[in-house]
């Protein structure tokens, strides 16, 4: 893989310490500002927001620009809003910047997965993806608890400083190794950007991503809770147990991407039936502590062994004009889902069942993206099948 690719890596590894690291800080973000804890979590809804508006919003804001140079925009957008964040003075003004550094994100693994996809050779186009998205794996197992220690040791605004330093430090690796190229392959009006929203497989594809995130966040959400309340573990080794599902992010990403590059949609849908199974199979383990440990690295490694073939899925199918534009929202279809899938967990625990039936619930909704996916699978053979008997209607008779 060449070191433009490892460029990349380091700007997602930034993008996602920023992301995660606030849960570990929320307590003393609400004292220091002086709101209740469940007001400071919405700093990680309103993060989540910013994914998804920013998303769309900052890839037709820089559609017509050379690719590298919106990637290193976007870094200057992250590290510029890490630093007001380190300074805001109120709520509010963190709120703000908050939102502000997530405009980069969505943006960032769009055009980034576009970019990974054009600097290795065609049998390798997953596994790229799959090494720039290591970064946002390594930033859960290294930078988050990293960025945890410093904020409950330094102050919080510490870890946004340190995190303003990696943004620096990456846009000068991306600066360096990304190469040069053109805003895009052809000239494409903003209406041909747009139009590819309008494909029904990629709808079909932003769909089936938002679902089977559901299923990973519905029980990631209220891991600690599960930990704790139904296997006894003591609060202490929450976080520990938490490093075993980040090995499984980073061994589950790099298989996703192995296996998507040599057979997509079998990986597609074999990866989007090993999440449903292991969630399912994870009710049965919450009360046993051993089983329990292995079952959230199992879900790490199932979880993110989707994303690569989600990935290169709908870049497939937006291909041309547009890809980028639907690169990006595929990103946001991500946040999305893991906003839906503590939405899901939340009404289990209230509503439904209890804590301890999450897991099967969850295991439903990637059940319903794997059926989605196998639709489509069917619709485009389907027209594939028709397209030569509306090319040549003497083939009919």
């Amino acid at each position: 893989m060449p070191l433009a690719l490892y460029a990349l890596t380091a700007g997602a590894f930034g993008i996602g310490v920023t992301e995660f690291v606030i849960m570990g800080l929320l307590i003393q973000v609400g004292a220091d500002l002086g709101v209740s804890i469940p007001s400071a979590g919405l700093l990680i809804s309103g993060y989540a927001l910013g994914v998804v508006v920013g998303a769309p919003v900052m890839t037709i804001a820089t559609a017509r620009w050379p690719r590298k140079t919106v990637l290193l925009a976007l870094m200057a957008v992250f590290t510029i809003g890490n630093a007001a964040c380190a300074i805001a003075p109120d709520y509010w003004t963190l709120m703000a910047a908050r939102v502000l550094t997530a405009f980069a994100h969505g943006t960032f693994f769009g055009v980034g997965s576009v970019v990974a996809t054009t600097l290795v050779a065609p049998n390798k186009k997953a596994s790229a993806i799959a090494v720039m998205f290591t970064g946002l794996t390594v930033a859960n197992i290294l930078g988050v608890p990293f960025g945890t220690w410093l904020g409950q040791g330094f102050g919080w605004r510490s870890t946004f400083w340190a995190v303003t330093a990696v943004g620096v430090v990456a846009f000068a690796i991306i600066a360096a190794f990304v190469p040069k190229d053109r805003a895009a392959p052809e000239p494409s009006s903003l209406r041909d950007d747009l139009a590819v929203l309008g494909r029904l497989s990629v709808l079909v594809g932003l769909l089936t991503t938002v679902l089977s995130w559901v299923g990973v966040f519905a029980v990631f959400t209220y891991i600690a809770p599960m930990l704790t309340k139904l296997a006894g573990f003591p609060d202490a080794a929450v976080s520990p147990i938490l490093l075993v599902f980040g090995a499984g992010l980073v061994g589950g990403n790099l298989l996703g991407g192995k296996f998507a590059d040599k057979w997509l949609m079998p990986s597609l849908f074999g990866t989007l039936f090993v999440l449903a199974v292991v969630l399912v199979l994870m009710t049965f383990a919450t009360h046993n502590q051993v089983a329990i440990v292995v079952f959230v690295g199992l879900l790490g490694a199932a979880g993110f062994a989707t994303v690569p073939p989600l990935q290169m899925w709908v870049l497939e199918k937006a291909s041309g004009a547009g890809q980028s534009l639907a690169s990006s929202f595929n990103i946001a279809a991500f946040n999305l889902g893991n906003a839906i899938g503590a939405w899901l967990g939340g009404a289990v625990i209230d509503h439904g069942p209890g804590l301890s039936a999450i897991p099967w619930i969850a295991g439903l909704v990637p059940l319903a993206a794997l059926a989605l996916a196998l639709f489509n699978q069917w619709l485009d053979s389907r027209q594939a099948r028709l397209v030569p008997v509306a090319a040549c209607p003497e083939a009919a008779e």
